[in-house]
């Protein structure tokens, strides 16, 4: 698939905010810092469409990128960073969860993990809850450059060992330096839009 346009069209924290085309959609989440912006930049070729910060818990809407006039990509809220507060994070948890009860357009769920450590706690939970609503999940294991090639079999073992995934759920191991595994998401992607046809 070619990127030919992608923007930043709605930012919603309610259902009534969606955007009211019947677009297929795919969505994105992570905890925060993991690298959500990096890899929505690397992989739709942009620099700064999504802004990376180092400060943890900048997402605070559902953003709704459009790309090729065909799909939506939604970024949402980080989880997992203590310093937002407890009424903060039940805020974004409901939105969620608002998203994933309510919208039929979701093709599939991007879980965004660290290839470099063991997934963390708030990452096994974030898997157990989409498959709660049935959701097929990718899991990408990004910032993959970081890691020597004796050390690759090892990270994916423990990612693999972390995560018991259902049939029909895969990992892909990414890196937005080196764009490791863009094609092979993008090719997922379209693979779902042309079954969407």
């Amino acid at each position: 698939m070619t990127i030919k346009s992608c923007d930043l069209e709605v930012l919603a924290t309610r259902r009534s905010q969606y955007p009211v085309l019947d677009c297929p959609e795919f969505l994105l989440v992570g905890r925060s810092n993991v690298g959500k912006s990096s890899f929505i930049n690397a992989l739709l070729n942009r620099k700064n469409l999504a802004h990376t910060s180092s400060r943890p818990g900048k997402t605070q809407t559902l953003n709704f990128y459009k790309i090729n006039d065909l799909f939506y990509l939604i970024d949402v809220p980080g989880y997992g960073y203590a310093n937002v507060d407890k009424k903060t994070q039940s805020k974004f948890g409901k939105m969620i969860e608002e998203y994933l009860e309510t919208r039929k357009q979701l093709k599939r769920v991007f879980l965004i993990v660290d290839f470099r450590i063991k997934p963390t706690e708030d990452d096994l939970l974030m898997y157990n809850f989409l498959k709660y609503y049935n959701l097929p999940v990718t899991i990408v294991a990004t910032k993959a450059d970081k890691v020597g090639g004796s050390k690759k079999e090892k990270c994916l073992k423990q990612i693999m060992n972390t995560f018991d995934l259902v049939v029909g759920d895969d990992i892909i191991v990414f890196s937005s330096v080196n764009k490791l595994g863009r094609e092979e998401v993008l090719k997922k992607m379209e693979s779902l839009l042309i079954e969407t046809l």
